[in-house]
């Protein structure tokens, strides 16, 4: 482990995908464990608004976005979408760290925002990394991005005191509800 901080007392518990329920817009949305459906994620990520990027994510490009999508959809990482009539609108992933954590990465479509759909992607993607035994999460946002860091206060992940141009949280989780 690292010498990042991590809260002393467990968020959660956090539900297991897969669920289904309607967003705040009346969409019927559903979450689930991602099976590694790539042409579906490199079609959402090829039609992500640039401006919607951050921190150089997702890439931009067929060929830099397969490159990343291996590196998210790989053996030590964990992965949920979210699902609108047959198509991918939003991913969350928890790639290990190589020091027994997790950094995460969520990103849901323009077009979907606003309507819930980041918190409970977020939340299965927790309840799902804590039911095969993953503790330590951490991530990094943009400190003036302040949607995103009230959804990361929001589910219990805390600032871990460094701060730059980027802002480090972190949560401990504890069981999946």
């Amino acid at each position: 482990m690292t010498d990042r901080r991590y809260p002393d007392a467990p968020a959660g518990p956090f539900p297991t995908p897969p669920q289904t329920w309607t967003d705040e817009d009346g969409r019927p949305i559903e979450i689930e464990v991602c099976q590694g459906d790539r042409a579906a994620l490199l079609e959402m990520y090829a039609d992500f608004d640039p401006a919607e990027r951050a921190q150089g994510i997702p890439p931009v490009g067929e060929s830099a976005i397969r490159d990343w999508l291996d590196h998210l959809l790989c053996e030590n990482c964990y992965n949920v979408i979210a699902e609108h009539e047959d198509r991918i609108v939003g991913h969350a992933t928890l790639v290990g760290d190589g020091n027994g954590a997790y950094e995460l990465a969520i990103f849901v479509h323009q077009d979907y925002q606003g309507a819930g759909i980041g918190t409970t992607l977020l939340e299965a993607l927790l309840g799902h990394a804590a039911a095969d035994g993953v503790e330590y999460v951490w991530l990094t946002v943009e400190r003036w991005n302040k949607p995103a860091i009230r959804l990361y206060r929001k589910v219990g992940f805390e600032g871990t005191g460094a701060e730059d141009f980027e802002r480090e949280m972190s949560i401990r989780l504890g069981d999946p509800a």
